[in-house]
């Protein structure tokens, strides 16, 4: 069902005006739910790395727009369910996890929402719930008894995340078609345990946030909605956290505030707008100023992007030297601390092809790509464009603090330490 534009709840207001809204099962009712009380509301996420991307960033909002809005927000680490793994978009089965790296990756993850959300015991303070808690604790045959009856092959084949992976004639295992129950019973659980009555995510957990509803409503007649977001792609069609040099991670280990604070500077002109309502707190009357900035202008609204993004996820410190690196590395030609640096053996960079050394500091994915970039001028040794991909690195490139600057294109600046 699609957003009902005349919401009375603050919340729904707030996701209607940034563009959170794709599709909702119960519109009228929620909106009466959160116009008149506090709601506690959920989004799952499985834990199958140390850090999530900023492609989980999104629905780390929506639990953030939620708690502003004055309810409470449930974060569902996916102890139990990365143990399977979510079959939607994927063409293969996820590599199974031990318990161990599970539990390290769920702690890892949780300082991240430690910078969106307030935690606690009141009654609008977010929670952090692992579903390892129950889902491990069923027995096969108590499982199938309890939910399977609830639950038609039929439906299930007809999932999009199903569906598609057969169309393409991709294998799925048993396993992971017992995902969808899984999540289900989530809801279910979460219900029972919280009163939780709002599941969020992506418009591709569509079918299997409604199933959790209907579980809800079928076995404890209970209030239970659903609200899913957009696809989100960038303007240029491609997949939001995803770049050629890989995912940006929201974790500093992962990735530093320097390439984070750059990422959202770099991004497309046309997203410029919608991505500072979605991923800041900037109020809308100051989002549709920088939003129509033009010409050069468009710079500082990207800047401001960067300085909120960076800001909410960092701190103020670490977007501030973030964005003095970047300006005085790209507008001033110099160097600064606070650029990236890479280190590399000595004897791998000095008497080495700048061509090697280049994508040996992960500014180019290829040798040959490197040389193509020093032919059309875009590779750089302190700042002195160099045409021949083949020339040398000398001990002399060195500067007195031991690093050279190293660039490719516009948009990518590294520090190189010969040790």
């Amino acid at each position: 069902m699609t957003a009902d534009p005349a919401f009375k709840s603050s919340f729904l207001q707030t996701l209607q005006a940034r563009g959170y809204i794709h599709q909702i099962t119960h519109p009228a009712e929620l909106d009466e739910a959160a116009a008149s009380g506090v709601i506690t509301g959920y989004i799952g996420f499985d834990a199958t790395a140390p850090s999530l991307h900023v492609g989980s960033l999104i629905q780390i909002m929506m639990l953030r727009r939620l708690q502003q809005a004055g309810h409470k927000p449930i974060v569902l680490m996916g102890g139990g369910t990365t143990k399977v793994g979510d079959p939607t978009g994927k063409d293969a089965s996820r590599p199974q996890l031990t318990d161990e790296t599970i539990r390290s990756n769920i702690a890892s993850i949780r300082t991240v929402f430690e910078k969106f959300l307030t935690f606690g015991d009141g009654p609008t303070d977010a929670v952090m719930v692992d579903n390892d808690e129950w889902l491990s604790t069923f027995g096969y045959i108590q499982f199938l008894r309890d939910f399977g009856t609830h639950f038609t092959v039929n439906r299930m084949l007809a999932f999009d995340s199903v569906k598609l992976r057969l169309e393409r004639e991709q294998p799925m295992t048993f396993l992971e078609f017992n995902y969808m129950l899984m999540q289900s019973v989530d809801f279910l659980e979460l219900n029972r345990r919280f009163g939780c009555t709002l599941q969020m995510g992506g418009s591709d957990q569509w079918g299997n946030i409604t199933s959790g509803v209907d579980l809800v409503r079928r076995v404890d007649q209970k209030a239970a909605f659903g609200l899913t977001t957009p696809l989100l792609t960038t303007a240029s069609g491609g997949k939001m956290g995803k770049t050629a040099q890989g995912a940006v991670w929201l974790n500093a280990d992962q990735l530093s505030p320097y390439d984070y604070w750059q990422f959202w500077r770099n991004v497309d002109d046309a997203d410029v707008g919608r991505f500072l309502r979605l991923f800041t707190d900037l109020p809308l009357d100051e989002v549709a100023r920088l939003e129509a900035l033009e010409g050069a202008g468009i710079n500082d609204a990207k800047k401001a992007l960067a300085d909120a993004a960076t800001t909410m996820l960092h701190g103020a410190d670490a977007a501030a030297h973030a964005r003095g690196a970047a300006e005085a590395a790209f507008e001033q030609g110099r160097l600064s601390v606070d650029l990236p640096t890479v280190e590399l053996p000595r004897d791998e960079v000095i008497g080495a092809m700048l061509a090697a050394v280049a994508t040996k500091a992960g500014l180019t994915t290829s040798n040959g790509e490197a040389r193509r970039l020093a032919q059309g001028g875009g590779l750089r040794l302190n700042d002195e464009a160099i045409a021949d991909g083949a020339r040398l690195v000398e001990a002399a490139d060195v500067n007195a603090d031991g690093v050279f600057k190293l660039a490719a294109g516009k948009k990518k600046i590294v520090l190189v330490r010969p040790v």
